[in-house]
């Protein structure tokens, strides 16, 4: 009995291999055209987009790639599973509408980020301030960017902030500049005065200041203490913007043509 049984079931097996053979053989036919496809789709893609330093190349590789796979399984539906396509995608319609409403934040993120890459507003090394953070742009993903702050820290921002908010790129020597307010005693030469500064505040911070750079004296007018002035001195990569305000204000603090009692009464 148990041997009948077998039997029958091999043989129920082998009607349905027979009577489907043809919708087995197209959907491999299809599937292996589809993995042709994508493999060789997908090594095109990366060494176009390659050559366009275009970042986080792969993200549009896989996008190529579930097309490719969509179009092979619409293509599959009904002759192999009797499933309608235009049924199929009505249904997918509706609830893709549902689920954009949930997820309508990542929805812009992504939107934003694709923005962004192709019309390359910002790239990755870019010294930008945006949203209350100042850094260079290390990474450009899909959804996010990532900027690297002078003291370290690692910035995380969603791309539609950046799509939305006021951004600006900055030279380097603008981002390094740090500026330290003095006021010289009155009746002292001007030009000696900015000589002097010079030379102090280049002692002073000779290890936090960028090499080569020269302190820069700005004097900005007259106040009941005397002379206002400014010195600007540009900090190193690497070196807080004040730890070189510190550095600056150390270097003027016992000089004698500076007025203290202007810092008093402040």
């Amino acid at each position: 009995m148990d041997t009948t049984a077998a039997t029958d079931s091999l043989t129920d097996m082998l009607t349905w291999l027979e009577g489907n053979s043809g919708k087995i053989i197209f959907f491999v036919a299809v599937f292996v055209v589809a993995w042709v496809v994508v493999k060789g789709i997908s090594k095109l893609l990366r060494k176009v987009l390659d050559r366009t330093d275009m970042p986080n190349a792969s993200i549009f590789v896989n996008i190529v790639r579930v097309l490719i796979w969509v179009c092979a399984a619409t293509v599959v539906l009904k002759p192999v599973f009797g499933i309608d396509p235009t049924t199929l995608m009505t249904a997918l319609g509706v609830g893709g509408i549902a689920v954009s409403l949930g997820l309508k934040d990542t929805v812009a993120n992504i939107v934003s980020g694709f923005g962004l890459m192709f019309g390359k507003v910002i790239q990755p090394g870019d010294l930008i301030t945006v949203a209350g953070t100042t850094g260079v742009v290390k990474d450009i993903t899909w959804r996010q960017t990532v900027v690297l702050e002078r003291n370290g820290n690692e910035m995380v921002i969603p791309n539609s902030v950046l799509n939305t908010a006021s951004l600006e790129k900055l030279a380097p020597s603008n981002e390094s500049m740090v500026t330290v307010p003095f006021t010289a005693k009155a009746g002292e030469d001007t030009a000696a005065i900015e000589r002097r500064i010079v030379t102090a505040v280049s002692a002073g911070t000779a290890g936090v200041a960028v090499d080569g750079t020269t302190p820069l004296v700005k004097f900005t007018g007259f106040s009941p203490y005397g002379i206002e002035g400014q010195v600007l001195v540009f900090a190193k990569s690497g070196v807080l913007l004040s730890t070189a305000r510190d550095a600056a204000v150390r270097a003027l603090a016992d000089a004698d043509f500076i007025e203290q009692r202007a810092a008093i009464g402040a």
